[in-house]
């Protein structure tokens, strides 16, 4: 069993004493720390930080962990934080539409005990998939979107009534083929993360891998970022690449880009998992 901890993910404007600050204030209340990271963007003069540490023997009570730091540190240093617990853990929803290679990838890091996480629920615009939810014990909601997208609006109200009920912390967009809303993009910033099918923002919209091929490019890469307003445009997560020849086909770069794709958002997914993403203006800060 490991030891139950608490994680803190902060960034402020950089000055002198903050690290100092923030790891006596653990130390002086008996918190061992276990992690500790930083970066200081000298550009635009801030403070990034990932810290952890054991609540075995802390003075401080976890429900009180983030009082303590707001009054503490957060108007002192203009400090904007989150407070985590490893032994909570985040509950995911997976959107899918018809392409099963991400969703399949996903379920099987989950069953195989690689992720401390709970997915209460998938949710589709299309009956395809039901059978790989159904292999795995987990609940399959079906909303149809209407071509002329008239009753899209009705779907994400359901959409959302089921993934409040579901205390979900954290949406994975795994091939799902509609465009978010802004309302469902406000209820959980930086907290949906989607895969795109190159380096965005390369080939964007239908047949990407057909594309590819008829420019005659040498790699193919896939991006899974976090989903803002702006499509395709948010913090990008993770990236990645393979080479390719004249002896590729379509088919053989959509093989490869499939692979590509379902490993990308899964180092993604993991990244998230385990608290190491910070997110700052349109950028991540990824700690290792």
């Amino acid at each position: 069993m490991k030891k139950p901890t608490a994680i803190l993910l902060l960034n402020c404007p950089d000055r002198q004493g903050i690290i100092t600050d923030v790891t006596k204030f653990i130390t002086d209340n008996r918190g061992n720390i276990v992690y500790l990271d930083q970066y200081v963007d000298t550009e635009n003069g801030v403070l990034f930080m990932r810290i952890e540490w054991e609540l075995e023997g802390f003075l401080i009570p976890r429900e009180k962990i983030k009082e303590y730091i707001q009054t503490m540190f957060s108007q002192r240093y203009d400090m904007q934080f989150n407070i985590f617990f490893n032994d909570t853990k985040p509950r995911m929803a997976i959107f899918v539409s018809k392409m099963s290679h991400c969703l399949y990838d996903l379920l099987a890091r989950y069953k195989s005990g690689e992720w401390d996480v709970e997915i209460p629920c998938i949710i589709s615009n299309h009956e395809d998939l039901r059978y790989v939810a159904d292999q795995f014990g987990i609940p399959y909601y079906v909303w149809s979107i209407k071509a002329d997208h008239s009753n899209k609006a009705e779907v994400e109200r359901a959409e959302m009534d089921l993934l409040r009920r579901e205390r979900v912390s954290f949406i994975v967009l795994a091939r799902y083929m509609q465009i978010i809303s802004e309302e469902m993009i406000a209820a959980y910033p930086h907290h949906i993360i989607n895969i795109h099918h190159s380096f965005l923002p390369a080939f964007v919209g239908a047949r990407p891998y057909h594309q590819a091929y008829e420019r005659g490019v040498k790699i193919i890469g896939a991006t899974s970022h976090y989903v803002t307003t702006e499509l395709d445009a948010g913090p990008i997560i993770e990236q990645d690449v393979v080479r390719i020849s004249h002896k590729d086909t379509p088919e053989s770069l959509m093989l490869k880009g499939k692979d590509l794709e379902k490993i990308v958002l899964s180092r993604a997914v993991s990244k998230h998992i385990a608290r190491k993403i910070l997110t700052y203006k349109n950028r991540t800060i990824i700690f290792g």
